[in-house]
């Protein structure tokens, strides 16, 4: 919660009643201790065997999918596990660690601030964060070594499955340390236990007294959920529907157990109410992310698995809301290479990698749930895996050709473009309203910086949801709306699209976004147009509004545009009038120029063209956060950061244009 009153009814405003005070109640059962006394219960496991409920794929159809490249890259990815690495959020191979050092506390502890996390000694991760610790027990990996048994039948899977299992048991009793204080973490290692139950159980290093320790695990972790829901609930975010999923899960794999049928009904129900309450009209996900939002649609594919083997059914407002959902970010989704704009919160999850994919790719998740929810018939490749993984057929379905939308997004003919408006129904994760993400032939030219890190020293504690850092304008350097913690804005202001032509015949495409923010005195309008040699012109308008024109005196106000580009090869300078920077791309070489109506000097500080925090092109200090892109949670790689300043009291106006070759 914000610090200040202020802030804090404010939230209460914004953020709305039941929200707040189900954060509320969590708060008061952790100082009252009543979360201590009820998940510390014993949980009784007599009669838990677990029950096969997920489809599995054949060998011979998941070698014909995987091809022989897909193969040996499962085959190398399991081997470099049994060798104690892993690949956190979709980086570079790190230590698989399970362990935390020192004497574990119950999980209550840490969350009210009577323990400190143990973190250990990680000199090869970049921060102190909780999430390096969480990330390699939500066993992720072990999707890995499954479907590396699957393929091959190298019982040497199943055995380094079982030994990472029993280290981390053995290591984290049921609710005490770190690994337990959050009931997501906990949905989510469960679904990944059951799953490695159910493609282990043939191998000969299944034993009936490894099942049956992983089958209590299961029932242990699902006790963990329920008392804490109403913190799920309050977040309004994937926390809900992970924690659904895992309870319907262990419901549905631990028949035998008293408290089945209460775990199965709460999953299905809060899993359908998520669903329906946190994807807008427009088919966007509640939390502003399209790394989040692909999570949702991981969660909605395991629960259809489990909906198709069992006897549950969706409610009609439940499938149109995944309708909706996967329509929104397929519209995203690059065509060549399957990658999406980086838009909100990216903490790296991919709770689901039954892929060889890397990280960046979509088309995996994309695909199964466009077959499984709207019967598209898509390009085969093997991103298909997934779909084989829940049993989605990959036959010729209905429609045979992914449709365009035409709503924020522009198309040229080798090139297209997202221009960000969005409407707040929830909180916002970055304040990035018309920013812009340019794709040219597979190529993200003008990128979204992601987010690199939640938890770590300034100037890296998550400062990159700032607006100053995406592709559009700010004013005296202000945010565009109040950054009031971490991981919250206030003051939601909201871009509205106005589409439309010039009637100029070489114009294909043109969208207008306009944002007005009357806190901050000033409307600013973007429109982007796109010629049909795939010539972009990107013209942005600021006016100021009532402060200035009511004020006595009238004082300049500093405006700026910023571009994040990738980093290339580059040449900058003064051409007509205009600023012109050409960068070298892996087809040609891109030009940007830009114009904003006042004379452009060659080395001034008013442009000023930054890599990894580093003043290239210009003067002055740089700010640190500048230059660099985070293509997943914990990476962070060098990048072109371009601004353009310009001081006046008047109306301004920026003009961009970009040509490829």
């Amino acid at each position: 919660m914000p610090a200040s009153p202020w802030n804090a009814l404010k939230a209460l405003n914004q953020l709305g009643f039941r929200p707040v005070a189900l954060n509320a109640l969590y708060r008061f059962g952790l100082l009252t201790g009543h979360y201590r006394r009820v998940t510390s219960r014993p949980v009784k496991t007599a009669g838990g065997a677990l029950k096969a409920i997920l489809p599995m794929p054949g060998r011979e159809a998941l070698g014909a999918v995987l091809g022989e490249d897909g193969r040996v890259a499962l085959l190398a990815e399991a081997d470099e596990i049994l060798s104690g690495k892993v690949r956190l959020f979709g980086g570079a191979p790190v230590p698989l660690r399970l362990t935390v050092p020192g004497e574990l506390a119950d999980w209550t502890a840490y969350e009210t601030g009577r323990a400190s996390i143990p973190y250990p000694e990680i000199p090869d991760l970049p921060s102190r964060d909780v999430k390096f610790i969480w990330e390699p027990a939500r066993f992720g990996w072990a999707f890995t070594l499954g479907r590396a048994y699957q393929l091959s039948g190298g019982d040497k899977y199943a055995e380094g499955f079982w030994q990472y299992f029993e280290l981390f048991s053995d290591a984290n009793p049921p609710c005490r340390g770190p690994h337990w204080t959050s009931a997501q973490e906990a949905a989510l290692r469960l679904m990944a236990f059951v799953w490695s139950a159910q493609v282990f159980a043939p191998a000969p290093a299944s034993t009936p007294e490894r099942l049956a320790r992983l089958a209590a695990s299961v029932a242990a972790h699902a006790a963990r959920i329920p008392p804490t829901l109403p913190y799920a609930r309050s977040q309004q975010n994937n926390h809900l529907l992970s924690e659904a999923a895992g309870l319907l899960t262990a419901g549905l794999a631990l028949p035998g157990l008293p408290e089945a049928a209460g775990w199965r009904a709460l999953g299905w129900k809060w899993f359908n109410h998520g669903l329906q309450s946190q994807v807008d009209g427009y088919g966007e996900y509640a939390q502003h992310s399209t790394n989040y939002q692909r999570l949702m649609l991981e969660l909605v594919l395991w629960t259809n698995a489990l909906v198709r083997t069992h006897d549950l059914h969706w409610s009609r407002q439940a499938t149109e809301a995944i309708a909706r959902s996967i329509h929104w970010l397929l519209a995203l989704q690059d065509a060549e290479s399957g990658h999406v704009p980086n838009l909100g919160a990216n903490d790296g999850a991919y709770i689901l990698p039954l892929t060889v994919c890397p990280f960046a790719d979509y088309r995996p998740v994309l695909h199964a749930a466009a077959r499984a929810f709207l019967d598209y018939d898509l390009p085969r490749g093997p991103w298909d895996e997934l779909s084989l993984w829940f049993g989605i057929p990959l036959d010729s379905r209905k429609y045979v050709q992914l449709p365009r939308y035409l709503g924020d997004q522009l198309y040229g003919k080798e090139s297209w473009a997202y221009l960000r408006t969005a409407q707040f129904t929830n909180r916002p994760s970055h304040a990035d309203q018309l920013h812009m993400d340019l794709w040219w032939r597979g190529l993200n030219v003008t990128r979204d910086a992601g987010t690199y890190l939640y938890n770590a020293d300034p100037p890296w504690d998550n400062q990159l949801t700032a607006t100053h850092v995406h592709n559009t304008v700010t004013v005296d350097g202000r945010d565009q709306m109040t950054r009031a913690g971490r991981f919250l804005y206030l003051d939601w202001v909201n871009a509205y699209r106005h589409g439309g032509s010039e009637g100029d015949p070489a114009i294909l495409q043109q969208v207008r976004g306009r944002y007005w923010n009357l806190r901050r005195a000033y409307r600013h309008t973007r429109r982007a147009a796109v010629f049909a040699d795939d010539h972009w012109r990107i013209t942005d308008e600021v006016l100021p509004l009532r402060w200035l024109a009511t004020s006595l005196i009238v004082r300049p106000s500093t405006y700026r545009l910023h571009w994040l580009l990738p980093d290339w090869e580059w040449k900058a300078g003064i051409r007509e009038s205009a600023f012109e920077l050409r960068l070298k791309s892996p087809h040609g070489w891109v030009t940007l120029t830009i114009r904003d109506g006042s004379p452009m000097t060659d080395g001034g500080s008013r442009i000023t063209l930054v890599r990894a925090g580093e003043t290239v092109y210009g003067s002055g200090a740089a700010d640190p956060i500048r230059g660099w892109i985070s293509p997943t949670y914990g990476v962070k790689l060098p990048a072109l950061s371009l601004a353009v300043e310009t001081r006046s009291t008047n109306e301004v106006q920026f003009i961009s244009e970009v040509l490829f070759p």
